[in-house]
């Protein structure tokens, strides 16, 4: 069995067996966290977790999930935040594919699903090419859980016949994206990655033909004990999504005027827009 990576506290780098006659590459699985709810969970997430020499985890991760892994399990924080990384995408695919090669089942553990909005295409990417043999386990994605929590179904008979999943970050300025296509009515546009851009996205989606009347619904720590869900309209998302601190979905669109309130978790906001402000000034 090979020695555990061991963090170097000093450098913030992993620093592998080494020296060792060398051994039979491991295997690299891509596990959906989920959002939060350690229940939520999968039986097949749970299952990589158990048998998980180490585990390469996202800061959004919670311990209780964490926990589920056996005591011995050797944990590697690669937390993304805003403006601050631990480590670079290009550094977390070369110690998955380190770690793989020198012989470990490794747990990339990420929250939600992998492949939404998660970068797994490009960690299985590396793994590929560096002939590493890469599993991928789905997770139920934010949206999902925000949806079934509030009980505002994302496609509905009469209201919502599509729905699309776009980010609202972008490297460099804003994100490009089709505006006119996401202002057709009767569908739900869920935005990943959108609280800081919340003004600017419904000022598009507006110019575009939303209508400011449209429905709109803010879940902040979907699924998690402190689930917040603010209900306002697509005129009101930027007032509305100020001062949020937690990882939070922005979704519009008329389902959304089925979201339950639930008076110790939701607010209900429907402040004077800034476009309506600009209108009058």
């Amino acid at each position: 069995m090979s020695r555990l990576p061991v963090r170097n506290r000093k450098s913030g780098l992993v620093v592998l067996g080494g020296g060792e006659a060398s051994r039979a590459p491991g295997v690299v699985h891509l596990v959906g966290a989920g959002p939060g709810d350690p229940d939520l969970l999968t039986i097949k997430a749970l299952k990589a977790l158990q048998a998980a020499d180490v585990i390469v985890h996202d800061g959004l991760v919670s311990d209780e999930i964490l926990d589920l892994a056996p005591a011995s399990t050797q944990r590697i924080n690669v937390a993304k935040r805003k403006s601050r990384h631990t480590l670079p995408q290009d550094d977390i695919n070369q110690l998955l594919v380190a770690l793989a090669l020198d012989g470990l089942t490794v747990v990339r553990l990420k929250g939600g699903d992998p492949f939404l909005f998660g970068r797994g295409g490009e960690e299985l990417t590396a793994c590929r090419e560096a002939g590493v043999v890469c599993h991928v386990v789905p997770g139920i994605t934010a949206a999902l859980a925000a949806s079934a929590g509030a009980g505002a179904p994302l496609t509905h008979r009469g209201s919502a016949q599509a729905v699309t999943f776009v980010t609202g970050h972008a490297a460099h300025g804003e994100p490009d994206l089709d505006w006119a296509s996401l202002a057709r009515p009767n569908q739900t546009v869920v935005v990943y990655m959108g609280v800081s851009t919340a003004g600017l996205i419904a000022g598009r989606l507006i110019d575009a033909g939303r209508a400011a009347s449209t429905p709109a619904l803010i879940v902040e720590n979907a699924s998690r004990a402190d689930e917040r869900r603010i209900l306002t309209t697509l005129a009101g998302l930027a007032i509305a999504a100020e001062g949020l601190k937690g990882p939070a979905l922005l979704m519009v669109g008329e389902a959304m005027a089925m979201a339950e309130v639930a008076p110790a978790t939701v607010d209900l906001v429907l402040p004077v827009s800034l476009f309506e402000r600009s209108s009058r000034s």
